[in-house]
């Protein structure tokens, strides 16, 4: 199995790593040997068909590091049930660079207080990034967390999804 992703450039160094202590460890908790080429962003995957798991986590590790999510949340990927969503807010919204700008603010909040609250109340951990949002967490959980961007996206106050969370957190608590 091998599978190349191109990340911006200016985040290969944390795939990397420390004296390349990222990529070493990336490698050994996946089974896979990686390739980076510092100059294209591009990283080649190279894993055995015994170990998909592995190949497929690797793969996506990569990727949110490449999306701007630390290397120690990235790993968060290797716990059972957890998934990367990356959702192309420009794309998505057909949105100029100024209304990109303005929707990434919305969703990161003064001071970070927005991406914090979607954060400890969806157990979800969400990154920001160039023209793009990126979840990880468990399926359930980052179903909630993406309703609350997406209501942020389409316009809702932010005290609209707040009660969203605030209900949805209750509901779950509720439930166990």
């Amino acid at each position: 199995m091998e599978e190349s992703v191109r990340i911006p450039k200016e985040r290969v160094g944390a795939v990397i790593g420390k004296n390349g202590q990222t990529k070493k460890d990336l490698e050994k908790h996946t089974g896979t040997r990686l390739k980076v080429d510092s100059e294209s962003g591009e990283i080649t995957i190279k894993g055995t068909e015994k170990n998909p798991i592995g190949f497929y986590n690797s793969l996506n590790i990569i990727k949110a590091i490449g999306r701007g999510f630390s290397p120690e949340r990235a790993f968060m990927l290797t716990q059972e049930n957890y998934m990367l969503e990356i959702i192309d807010i420009k794309d998505e919204l057909n949105a100029t660079d100024k209304e990109l700008e303005q929707k990434k603010g919305r969703i990161i909040g003064t001071n970070g207080k927005t991406r914090n609250e979607i954060e400890s109340k969806t157990d979800c951990a969400i990154a920001v990034y160039g023209k793009t949002v990126s979840i990880i967490g468990e399926a359930d959980k980052m179903h909630t967390a993406k309703k609350a961007i997406d209501m942020l996206l389409s316009g809702a106050t932010h005290s609209k999804v707040y009660g969203f969370l605030n209900k949805k957190q209750s509901f779950e608590t509720f439930e166990i």
